[in-house]
């Protein structure tokens, strides 16, 4: 029985990720992001956030990563991000959030043991707004589940104006491409486009 009901899960687990291919929606350039709540825990409280108060109104960099903790994650993008947040404010962006398929607490405490005072953390911890942007990836071969792709993009009013997103989006890749999402890659954007 163990060994039918473990194959069956196994199956249903794939059956899982075959659907979610198919249905994968993508944001295009132009089109307006996800509208969802994100479940924060604010000085001891809880609290629900719209994307629409993260994003309505205003022009932001939004940067998304694998995971709170991770390598890459923690010593090059969130820094990089950080270090680079007044040159974003000089170039017209209002906020710059960075999103990770991660819970409200590791997101807390990630900043806190990087020091991150300027940019603003985003728990998608059920993943609603990753699938949302078609950026949600399975990340087994790390035994991390579903995470987001790497990417970063200047959202303006709600609406997403330019996507940097890392070649090879595919489920369980080998590699954690890092570049095009970086700091210097959205400022370059910027700069030509100001």
């Amino acid at each position: 029985i163990h060994m039918v009901l473990k194959w069956n899960i196994g199956l249903l687990l794939k059956l899982n990720l075959i659907l979610r291919e198919e249905t994968k929606m993508y944001i295009e350039e132009g089109q307006a992001v996800p509208a969802v709540t994100f479940k924060v825990r604010e000085l001891g409280e809880w609290k629900q956030v719209t994307s629409y108060e993260l994003f309505g109104h205003k022009r932001v960099v939004l940067f998304a990563l694998p995971g709170a903790f991770t390598p890459t994650c923690s010593s090059k993008q969130l820094p990089g991000y950080e270090e680079n947040y007044e040159n974003f404010v000089d170039l017209g962006i209002d906020e710059v959030y960075c999103l990770s398929v991660n819970d409200t607490f590791v997101m807390n405490a990630w900043a806190e043991q990087q020091g991150i005072t300027k940019v603003k953390m985003i728990p998608d911890g059920s993943g609603e707004f990753t699938d949302g942007m078609g950026m949600s990836v399975c990340k087994d071969n790390l035994c991390f589940g579903v995470r987001s792709w790497r990417y970063a993009a200047v959202i303006d009013n709600g609406v997403l104006v330019k996507l940097f997103d890392e070649p090879g989006q595919e489920d369980d890749h080998p590699e954690d491409p890092y570049g095009e999402s970086s700091p210097e890659s959205v400022l370059e954007w910027l700069e030509k486009t100001a």
